[in-house]
């Protein structure tokens, strides 16, 4: 069962496929000045006097990893905030990576910066130890949002950031934006994206506010604070992708928009399924079709790293048909979608693929499914993981967990 007059791929394609051929790293940095109210990820604040430590073990655990098969395609440093690290503790984790691990000549070596941090010497410095793509986590510019949201910059701040990477020569530049706090109006978000834009930058990545378990944001929301307004926060998604699209910067995932060439190599290898190494407290892992992530506290990461032991606190294998499901899950944040294959026929032939069908919510194309109302897109993931395998014997989709612990 198909359906067409999806509208046409805002990516390519078969970029998109080849990167579930493609291999990477993920490195993970925990560092931060302060933790944002809303952060739910492996982070510390006012920790810097472990960094030295950090980075040693980080070397370890690359040098005790066995490599892929292949040259890694792409190196990205995330936290947390890496740019907290010196140029010169960055460079140290790349050439470990590159002498265990092969670093591809022309691989994508992205890194996340907070605009307080960035300097030209700074900027100079990560170029010159080879990281070529820097996401600038501006948020907004608007002051008073970024008060709210606990950031530690300002707008102008943020601008002068985009201008220094670009004057350092950064291959590709991206700007992280967040809507939907209660004390942002449409207005405000409207101007926070034509600012953005108006820095030339190559790529855009804006994200809604998520009310997550157990940050301070939850607490205060459980208080009685508001909440973000669902409604607000899909007015502001469209209007985000509009301006974004009229200025050549083409939607290639849910919350991701690059001008040509400058989709993200890391995220596309994991949307595709493909292997990628993780380092660091937190940090996951793909690898022979076993996901596996490490121990969430600093402290434990680093006892474990520098008496000689593994770093991982748990890990779990998904049968053919939860591999299957898997596939087409990632594979649909992607504006180009996926290839429909046996889940994807499973979904068009099922009551609820149907329906969403029937709402324009799924379009269906040239040997392709995708999501047509990205807003819409967990429904989908919900209605593709509830599907039953067509084969029995292909299983059923469970995860096969091997005992962890849930602290960390």
């Amino acid at each position: 069962m198909t359906t067409d007059g999806a509208p046409p791929p805002a990516d390519d394609p078969g970029l998109s496929d080849a990167a579930a051929g493609m291999v990477a790293a993920y490195v993970h940095v925990p560092f931060c000045r302060r933790v944002c109210p809303y952060c739910d990820f492996a982070v510390v604040a006012g920790r810097e006097e472990l960094a030295a430590r950090y980075v040693d073990a980080l070397v370890a655990e690359i040098e005790a990893t066995p490599p892929l098969d292949r040259p890694l395609d792409a190196v990205a440093f995330g936290g947390g905030t890496p740019s907290r690290l010196p140029a010169a503790a960055v460079s140290r984790v790349l050439e470990a990576l590159r002498a265990v691990h092969r670093v591809a000549p022309d691989a994508e070596v992205s890194l996340e910066a907070n605009p307080e941090d960035w300097t030209p010497s700074l900027a100079g410095a990560l170029a010159d130890a080879g990281v070529d793509r820097v996401s600038l986590g501006v948020q907004s510019f608007d002051a008073g949002v970024l008060e709210w949201l606990g950031r530690a910059h300002t707008p102008e701040q943020g601008a002068a950031a985009v201008a220094e990477a670009r004057r350092a020569g950064f291959r590709s530049v991206s700007v992280d934006l967040i809507f939907g706090s209660p004390v942002e109006s449409h207005a405000s978000w409207q101007q926070s994206v034509a600012a953005a834009i108006g820095l030339e930058i190559d790529h855009l990545s804006c994200y809604a506010l998520t009310v997550e378990p157990g940050t301070p944001l939850s607490r205060s929301v459980r208080a009685g604070a508001p909440s973000p307004d669902p409604d607000a926060q899909a007015d502001r998604y469209e209007a985000a992708w509009e301006a974004a699209g009229a200025a050549g910067l083409q939607r290639y995932e849910t919350s991701n928009a690059a001008r040509p060439g400058h989709a993200c190599v890391y995220n596309l290898v994991t949307w595709a399924g493909g292997e990628y190494q993780g380092f660091g407290n937190g940090a996951h892992r793909h690898v022979g079709g076993i996901r596996s992530w490490n121990v969430r506290r600093v402290d434990r990461y680093l006892e474990r790293v520098e008496t000689g032991g593994r770093a991982t606190s748990g890990e779990e294998r998904l049968d053919a048909w939860g591999r299957e499901q898997e596939r087409l899950v990632l594979g649909l944040r992607r504006a180009s979608g996926a290839v429909i294959g046996e889940a994807g026929s499973a979904l068009l032939d099922s009551p609820e693929g149907a329906r969403l069908v029937a709402a324009g919510v799924l379009a269906a194309g040239g040997g392709r499914l995708r999501v047509a109302r990205p807003l819409l897109g967990d429904a989908v993931a919900r209605a593709v993981l509830g599907l039953d395998p067509p084969d029995p014997s292909a299983g059923d989709g469970t995860l096969r967990a091997e005992p962890r612990e849930p602290a960390g």
